[in-house]
């Protein structure tokens, strides 16, 4: 009984990702052609055979629809610091992420062949841009949680820290795509940036109070 149970709740796991999965790329599309401001989430929830209610339920806001890897990211990152190995520093597991992701050509790498045009379109979007800053914070939240997990003194100042350098290697490699500098060598640079920054971070960080977060020698409250 209990594993079908788990086998319908997964089946309806997987459908409900499918959904908001081709609602945010039906969502793209749209935006892509026409900008964000000339679309509207009625016109997105046709589109993709849904209510705009069904479309909320999924994204709370019509900003989310576009940016819809935040909270990817937010969980990404702090994953990063729960699940490193017993001997490893929060940093260099973020470190090792980071470099993961630009190397898997991920959208939250920072840098791909096809970037420049989203980041054409926040750029040219108020509501895109403030929602971009929310979604920077959001990280840095998840960060500061994982941090303190992690026997990190002081997690809110890593934490804002650490945001703070990814978001500006992240960013300076952005405005290059859109200059059209070349992909590649961009990436070398975003590389290089990012190793410097981590190794600073990493010379000046705390020692944790702890291996693991889970970890059995975790002291007691």
């Amino acid at each position: 009984m209990d594993s079908r149970h788990d086998r319908d709740l997964s089946l309806r796991e997987r459908k409900k990702r499918e959904t908001r999965q081709r609602i945010s790329d039906i969502a793209t599309g749209l935006i892509g052609e026409r900008g964000f401001d000339a679309v509207t989430v009625a016109e997105i929830a046709r589109a993709a055979g849904v209510s705009p209610m069904t479309v909320f339920n999924y994204f709370p806001r019509k900003e989310d629809l576009f940016l819809d890897r935040i909270p990817e990211a937010a969980a990404l990152f702090a994953a990063a610091v729960r699940d490193r190995a017993p001997d490893e520093h929060p940093l260099t597991a973020l470190r090792r992420l980071a470099l993961r992701l630009l190397e898997e050509r991920h959208p939250l790498g920072g840098v791909g062949d096809t970037f420049a045009d989203f980041w054409r379109i926040v750029a040219d979007s108020p509501a895109l841009r403030a929602r971009a800053r929310e979604g920077v914070e959001e990280v840095e939240e998840a960060l500061t949680e994982a941090f303190d997990e992690a026997g990190m003194a002081d997690p809110e100042l890593w934490a804002a820290l650490t945001t703070a350098a990814y978001r500006t290697v992240f960013v300076t490699s952005v405005r290059r795509l859109l200059a059209g500098d070349p992909v590649e060598e961009v990436a070398r640079d975003h590389r290089e940036r990012l190793e410097a920054a981590f190794a600073t971070l990493e010379r000046a960080a705390p020692e944790v109070r702890w291996p693991r977060p889970y970890d059995e020698q975790r002291p007691l409250p």
